[in-house]
């Protein structure tokens, strides 16, 4: 496995840092019409705050722009035998608790610009992998868990590779093989095959 100390610890904060400063500058007039749909669209906080596990198991709160009605999670267990996802993943490409304008910043990922303010607290890296529920996670093998010596990012090699199409192996391969081969060329390729993958909608739900 890649050695994360010294000078490429360094290196991958500092590449964050500047590139979530960019990033919500860029996206800042984004952030202004997502928030007035939202609350056009539905009652309820622009804002929605998760639980996550990130780097050492540590829980942190993720922010996304809410694109489900507000009592989503509670209706969740009602959902859980149409789940389309294998392994502890859950997805429903025609979820009932998703919003109008929640399907349409899902589709495009505006949904996951809030997420930079993630990056920028220490909580999350630009690249990694895809930040895991903490009951995800109660289903890990111990390789699996392998996956927590990084940051979860808000993009990665997984979330090229097909996203919601790709399937739970894809998923721990990918995830695993970005922990032990980390590099800053690696993130810059992941972030440059992101802009495709969101541009043409692929793998989105």
């Amino acid at each position: 496995p890649v050695n994360r100390t010294g000078w490429r610890a360094v290196a991958k904060r500092a590449f964050d840092i500047v590139g979530a400063t960019a990033g919500l500058a860029l996206t800042s007039p984004v952030w202004l019409a997502t928030a007035v749909a939202i609350k056009l669209d539905s009652k309820g906080p622009v804002l929605f705050r998760q639980v996550r596990v990130g780097k050492d198991a540590e829980p942190f709160e993720v922010l996304k722009f809410r694109s489900m009605v507000p009592d989503a999670e509670a209706l969740l267990d009602d959902l859980r035998d149409l789940n389309e996802a294998d392994g502890p993943l859950f997805k429903l490409a025609d979820d009932p608790r998703m919003t109008r304008v929640g399907r349409i910043i899902r589709k495009l990922s505006i949904d996951e610009i809030p997420q930079l303010w993630n990056v920028l607290r220490g909580q999350m890296s630009l690249v990694g992998p895809r930040p895991a529920l903490p009951e995800e996670t109660e289903a890990w093998d111990e390789l699996l868990t392998q996956r927590l010596r990084v940051k979860p990012g808000i993009t990665g090699m997984w979330q090229v590779s097909g996203r919601s199409d790709a399937s739970f192996e894809d998923y721990t391969r990918l995830d695993l093989y970005y922990v032990d081969n980390w590099s800053l060329a690696t993130d810059l390729a992941i972030l440059a095959k992101t802009v495709p993958v969101v541009a043409l909608r692929q793998g989105a739900r």
